[in-house]
């Protein structure tokens, strides 16, 4: 059975809000004791009709939680990109031709590298998408991608001696960029990354992780949080083999499930979560879930309003050695177009979950 989804961060059972109630949500890079300035103007292309309207809305809330207002003043306007590639294009033309110097957005990846095949060279374009391939088009990767997943928490379990790692993934685009990223990250980690297991059914994993008499590995990486990952954790049940997940995890109650007890994952850091978790529950109401879209949107839209109040809304504003500040974590853009991202690791301890390393900067 796939996993049930809730907003993991209640599962906290208080950590990430002692201390933090009525803090509110500041911008990033401390965007509140930015003076006025030069305003300048973005854009920010959202899906608010087609197939993906209900996320679009729920994205559009998130995003006016921040700055003074939504408008052309309050240096971001919010434009439907509806959900096809010429409706995103047109768009980004609109806003282009009304002054916007910077566009945070489309979502969906080939919408967002028609956008940036369409729009001049000078604005740029900073993707909603996780998907990499986009930084060849010159757009901007914002997401949170297979590879921030994986940096967090092999880092994380390299740091604690667990240098033994197997990825296990499900068939698909995501599971071969998990095990990508992995791979990639494996030796400047120190980790000894064993064979990626690929495949779509729990039977016979443990005697697959054995083959060739190494034995078990240390730990066990199961990013993708789909219909496989219960069966996969329940298969190592007992085997002392530490299992580790990726951000997608989430997107569910980790705590809720017997076979994830003691796993650690990838996460936002609860301490600059939790409170735009509680702002945006505030704004769309209490069972609206602030997931990592609706962080990211927000986070997006700060980032456009910050630049424009310094005059910065341009490809050596996105660059800026300082880098930015969201509720998902620190941030900073690299030339290539990549985005380098802190998340936070936490543990599933009982019928909570931990701490277990937070986000500096």
């Amino acid at each position: 059975m796939a996993p049930t989804r809730r907003r993991i961060l209640g599962g906290l059972a208080g950590l990430a809000v002692s201390g933090l109630a009525g803090c509110g949500v500041s911008g990033p890079g401390g965007a509140q004791g930015v003076p006025p300035g030069t305003r300048g103007r973005a854009a920010l292309l959202l899906p608010l009709t087609g197939d993906a309207a209900r996320l679009g809305q729920s994205m559009r809330q998130a995003a006016s939680l921040g700055g003074t207002g939504v408008g052309l003043t309050a240096e971001l306007e919010i434009l439907d990109s509806g959900g096809t590639e010429e409706s995103a294009v047109r768009a980004a033309r609109a806003a282009v031709e009304a002054g916007a110097q910077m566009l945070i957005g489309p979502l969906f990846s080939a919408q967002a590298a028609a956008v940036a095949a369409a729009v001049p060279k000078d604005v740029p374009v900073v993707a909603l998408s996780n998907d990499e391939a986009l930084a060849d088009t010159g757009a901007f990767v914002f997401g949170v991608t297979p590879r921030h997943s994986a940096q967090a928490i092999l880092g994380y379990a390299a740091a604690r001696g667990l240098r033994d790692v197997a990825v296990v993934v499900p068939p698909g685009a995501f599971g071969t960029r998990s095990a990508e990223a992995a791979q990639a990250l494996a030796k400047p980690l120190g980790i000894t990354l064993r064979p990626t297991i690929t495949r779509a059914e729990a039977g016979g994993l443990r005697a697959a992780l054995e083959a060739g008499g190494a034995g078990l590995p240390k730990a066990v990486y199961l990013p993708a949080a789909d219909a496989t990952l219960l069966p996969f954790a329940q298969a190592l049940a007992g085997s002392g083999v530490q299992i580790l997940g990726s951000v997608q995890w989430s997107g569910f109650a980790p705590v809720d499930a017997p076979e994830l007890q003691g796993s650690w994952f990838a996460a936002p850091d609860p301490l600059r979560f939790e409170p735009f978790a509680q702002a945006f529950a505030r704004e769309a109401g209490a069972d609206a879930e602030a997931g990592i879209l609706a962080g990211l949107t927000f986070d997006g839209a700060e980032m456009a309003r910050l630049l424009g109040r310094i005059g910065a809304q341009n490809r050596e504003g996105l660059l800026r050695e300082a880098g930015f500040s969201g509720v998902l974590g620190p941030y900073r853009f690299v030339k290539e177009g990549l985005c380098q991202r802190g998340l936070a690791v936490l543990g599933v301890e009982g019928a909570q979950l931990t701490l277990l390393s937070a986000t500096v900067g």
